[in-house]
């Protein structure tokens, strides 16, 4: 799968997508991120990609013509591409909220360009060139940048090769809606500490397979999902 991201302040990512399950994801050829600088597709002198809104008011909005040809630079390169499955999304407060089910769908495609909108927001005619807003959850961050990564990294764990363990997605946390995984632990089996002991529940250890099924079902806890 191929990540394009548009973004004014493209060093951000680095730190994040060279270290540990993405790198190596990149490394063996399982996902391929590119990082586009937006101000790449500005004309004038200052690489102005932000002016100030029509209705006045506080903040800078993001200008449609960078985006517009960055969006058309890019794509071209997959044109010829027969069946080519691709979704274009801006990083948005006002957006679809991210969820697992999202991200097991988006799991299907070859490409998704990620917009990383910063600002006060995007001129609105942004959206006759996109599919869809995505929005991370109820509260406003300073750009997409970090939405972004959260959902490049929610995507791609999802992907064949890239976890060691292929079963490492099937009991975990919101692999079925409203589900959250039981309790683990790992040794020491008994953690002492000055005031307490605290040992691992003890049906853990006693090799009953059955009964450490029924154990891990009961402490599955369940959170109410919007339909």
């Amino acid at each position: 799968m191929k990540f394009n991201i548009l973004s004014i302040f493209p060093d951000i990512f680095a730190s994040y997508l060279d270290e540990s399950i993405l790198k190596r994801a990149q490394e063996k050829k399982i996902i391929k991120i590119k990082i586009h600088n937006l101000r790449d597709w500005t004309k004038d002198k200052h690489h102005s990609v932000d002016d100030t809104p029509y209705s006045g008011g506080a903040g800078m909005l993001m200008k449609i013509e960078p985006l517009y040809h960055a969006l058309q630079d890019i794509q071209k390169l997959n044109k010829k591409k027969k069946n080519h499955k691709k979704k274009i999304i801006l990083l948005s407060a006002a957006g679809q909220k991210w969820s697992q089910s999202l991200a097991k769908k988006y799991s299907k495609l070859d490409e998704i360009i990620l917009i990383c909108g910063h600002y006060e927001g995007v001129d609105a005619r942004i959206k006759n060139f996109i599919d869809e807003e995505i929005s991370i959850g109820d509260y406003v961050l300073t750009g997409g940048e970090l939405p972004a990564l959260v959902i490049i990294d929610s995507i791609s764990r999802l992907l064949t090769g890239v976890l060691g363990n292929k079963k490492s997605i099937i009991e975990e946390s919101h692999s079925e809606p409203g589900l959250l995984e039981y309790p683990q632990y790992t040794r020491p089996e008994i953690f002492i500490t000055p005031q307490k002991k605290y040992r691992v529940p003890k049906v853990l250890l006693s090799g009953n397979h059955q009964k450490i099924q029924d154990w891990k079902k009961k402490h599955q806890k369940i959170i109410k999902t919007k339909s």
